[in-house]
Formats: structure tokens, sequence, C-alpha cells
């Protein structure tokens, strides 16, 4: 018996439950960016790079003229100047009516030293305008390291390498400014190859400076021993640590180096701030021997590597980002340490 033939039919399908639920419930969570979330957190303002920056704008880049103190030396100077000058002018013509011969010698002597005040106050400027350079480019780096600027990293890098021009390190980091397309990679390897060995001089100076006015205050005989020489090497490891970093402050540029300095230690709050210095004191048992010379002379040591620690934060090229920033304890350990430990770590 023949099977009937089945005629082929159509028919229409309803919509399935998928496809009449609601579109919303099927959106797909975003995944997280990772790479915006990391230059997020590398754009977010430093507060120890915002301290460093408002004691240089307060200090190395502020204009002398920009304060009624400024302009009443600058016009009492000038003042000053020109009366000297008027009295040298009447003392040259009296001398010209005795004597040519002794006119002549005043004129000499008088241009010589005019000759002489115009090179100190072309050094004075160019020390200044250097210091305000350097602090410039610590500025710009921050910025450009936050926003990961390539052009910006790289005329940074072309400015701090002039600056450094007799390290070998500038020539190798030019040619591989055009290689590396990363901004802020460009900026760590800079700070890497020729802000770190720097540094290292920096620490050494800060450690030499503290151990000195430790040692000497532990034996000084006086107190007014004490103050002038912590001041004189306080002086002297400020000058030493700007010319390390490339500055050459002359007598106005350090002035103004040392209010920088000033301002950093009075807004970081002096020694106490990020040092756990109190914590390390009281751990080491110095605090008991504090009334003692040697006590005394541990503490003005301290405070010496903290005025070194400002200089060198002021000073910088570029801010710490490769490193942290030291502390007293990074850059004298020595003064932390007991006499049973310093017998340790000498055998």
């Amino acid at each position: 018996m023949a099977k009937p033939k089945i005629k082929p039919q159509a028919f229409r399908l309803g919509k399935t439950a998928e496809e009449e639920a609601p579109r919303a419930a099927f959106t797909i969570e975003p995944v997280p960016d990772f790479v915006e979330a990391e230059a997020a957190a590398a754009a977010a303002v430093d507060p120890g790079e915002q301290m460093v920056e408002t004691a240089q704008r307060r200090g190395i880049t502020r204009g002398a003229l920009l304060s009624w103190g400024g302009l009443f030396f600058s016009t009492a100077g000038g003042f000053l100047l020109l009366v000297i000058g008027n009295w040298i002018a009447g003392l040259i013509k009296d001398l010209f009516a005795r004597s040519p011969v002794l006119g002549y010698a005043a004129l000499a002597l008088a241009a010589l030293a005019l000759l002489a005040l115009c090179v100190l106050a072309a050094r004075e400027i160019w020390g200044i305008a250097r210091q305000s350079r350097i602090a410039h480019i610590h500025m710009g780096f921050a910025a450009a390291r936050a926003a990961d600027d390539r052009e910006a990293a790289r005329r940074l890098v072309s400015a701090l390498a002039a600056i450094e021009a007799k390290r070998r390190q500038s020539a190798q980091l030019l040619e591989l400014t055009h290689e590396i397309i990363d901004g802020r990679d460009l900026i760590d390897i800079a700070e890497r190859d020729l802000i770190l060995p720097l540094d290292q001089e920096v620490r050494r100076e800060i450690a030499q400076a503290a151990k000195r006015v430790s040692m000497v205050t532990a034996i000084s005989p006086r107190a007014l021993v004490d103050i002038a020489f912590v001041a004189a090497q306080a002086l002297r490891l400020i000058r030493k640590i700007a010319e390390i970093y490339g500055g050459r402050p002359g007598f106005f540029g350090f002035l103004k180096l040392m209010r920088s300095v000033g301002v950093h230690l009075a807004i970081t709050g002096g020694v106490a701030v990020g040092d756990s210095l109190i914590q390390q004191v009281l751990g080491h048992g110095i605090a008991a021997r504090l009334s003692a010379r040697l006590g005394e002379g541990v503490l003005n040591g301290m405070l010496t590597a903290r005025v070194g620690l400002s200089a060198m934060a002021v000073c910088r090229p570029m801010p710490f980002a490769v490193t942290p920033t030291p502390g007293i304890g990074d850059v004298a350990p020595f003064l932390f340490r007991s006499e049973k430990e310093e017998g340790a770590s000498r055998g």
C-alpha cells in the first residue's frame, strides 16, 4: 500500500522568550580600563611635590621686584650707586686738577672697578636665571609625567641634558628621546640615568655634614660655637647641593635659594614630618640621652640632615618618581644607631 505524500507546509513561529525579554536585561557589564586607572593614579597630585613647587615659587622663581621690599632695596641700591658714582667723578676731577698722572690713575682704577662690578652683576643674574631654569624644569617634569606628555618630556629631557652636558649619559639619553614613545617612560629613564648618580653625591654630602655637626657639637665646650658651626655647615651644604644639581648661585641667588629651603622646612613641619623621627629616636634609645652633649650632637646632626633634604628637594631638577623621597634615616642612618649597633656594624 503506497504511503500518502505529505505536502510541504509553512508555519508562522511566535517570538521566543529571549526575544520578548527587554533588551536592558542583557546589558554587558563594562570591563574596567586598567590603563586609564593607571594614568589617573599617575596624574594624582602628590602633596610632597606640591610643597616643593610652593617653596620654589616663593623663593627661587619669585621676581625681585614683585614685592615692596624688593622694590625698596632695588631703588635704594640704585640711589647709593648714583651717590658713589657722583663722589668718584668729583674725586677724579679734583685729582686731574692737582696732577694729570693722579687723574689718569684714578680713572683707570675706577674703570677696572666698574668692569669688575659689571662682571659680578652678570654672574649674579646668570646664577639666578640658571637656578630658576632648573626649578621650572622640575615643575615641567612633574606636569609632563602626570599627563604622560611625550613632546613635553622630550623637550625637558633635552633641556636637562644641556645642563648636565658634561656627563656621558646625556648624549646617550638624547639618542633615546626619539625612540621612546611613552613620555612617562622617557622621564623615568632620564631620572635613572642622570639624576640618581647625583642623588648619591648629595646623600654623601648630607651624611658627612650631619656627622661633622654631631661630632663637633658633642665635644664643643660652648653653645655659641655649636650655633655658629651648625649654621656654617647648613649654608655650605645648601650651596654644595645646588652646585651638584647644576646650579651656581651667587650672593643674591643664594639668598633666594635659602628662602625656598626655609619655606620648604616650614611647610613640611621641620624635623618631624615624613621621617617618623620620634619613633626612631625612642626605638634606638637616644631620647634618654638628649640632655647630654652626645644627645645634643645627634639632634643637631638630625637638623642638619633635614636642612640638606629640603635643599635636595628644592634644587633637584626632577621630582622623585623612580625612587621614593629619602628621609633622615636613609641619608644618615648612623644617627639612629646605638653604641652596640655601631660596634656590630664595624666588626
